[in-house]
């Protein structure tokens, strides 16, 4: 817990950043309301780091990659040594534990980033701030959404969240078996292969291992995540 604890605020941060200076840009006057399509763009911009701070995003996912990479070493380490099952060639002790062994004993700093491309979760992140807003559109009946209620807010921070794994799982299943896999004798080449081969093996289910697991974490995460965001927000005019 402690990798992601580290950095998902410069995460978060650097992201909704990104997503306000796209909102920005793209109104035609100060104050205008954004089409969902618009929003969509911004969502997608903020992931990928286009338009407005450009490569924000990617610096983001640059961030998200290592920690991703110590968060699932750790607990790929624990169901393992739990299991009794396997016998374990690295045994860590903590995040830092496993930067080191990366470091020294395997492909050096350039390791820490294998996963990096299914990382770049643009689709998800479209998905995500383009169902928020519409869905906030919607409850406020076209009105200003600025007058919604925290239950409406919570809501629908929490359907965002689930859109977004609903779009980005099956590159996420793809981003983890890649950071765990045995740096001496890999299984796979790289995302594609990675994607081939579970399709082939396991079929699509494959893709969607933990997925239920997934969903009950992200829908309060992400209600969370966006009450916290709207409501600061407000609080600073």
């Amino acid at each position: 817990m402690g990798a992601p604890l580290a950095t998902v605020a410069a995460f978060n941060a650097v992201l909704f950043t990104v997503k306000g200076q796209l909102v920005a840009l793209l109104r035609s006057e100060p104050g205008a309301s954004l089409s969902i399509n618009q929003q969509v763009v911004c969502g997608a911009g903020a992931g990928a780091g286009a338009g407005a701070g450009a490569g924000a995003g990617v610096a983001v996912s640059f961030l998200a990659c290592p920690t991703e990479l110590i968060k699932c070493r750790l607990q790929a380490h624990s169901a393992l040594a739990g299991s009794g099952t396997a016998t374990l060639a690295v045994k860590y002790s903590g995040p830092m534990d496993v930067a080191r062994h990366v470091l020294r004993s395997e492909g050096g700093t350039v390791d820490l980033f294998k996963g990096l491309v299914p990382t770049l979760e643009v689709p998800g992140n479209a998905a995500m701030f383009g169902v928020y807003e519409a869905t906030k559109q919607y409850l406020a009946g076209g009105q200003d959404t600025s007058s919604l209620g925290r239950g409406s807010l919570i809501l629908v921070g929490g359907l965002a969240g689930a859109s977004f794994w609903g779009f980005v799982y099956p590159t996420d299943v793809v981003k983890s078996v890649i950071q765990v896999d045995d740096y001496k004798n890999p299984k796979f080449s790289g995302s594609i292969n990675a994607f081939r081969t579970i399709l082939a093996s396991e079929g699509i289910k494959g893709l969607y291992k933990g997925f239920g697991p997934a969903m009950v974490r992200s829908v309060p995460a992400n209600a969370a995540c966006f009450f916290a965001y709207e409501v600061t927000r407000s609080a600073l005019g």
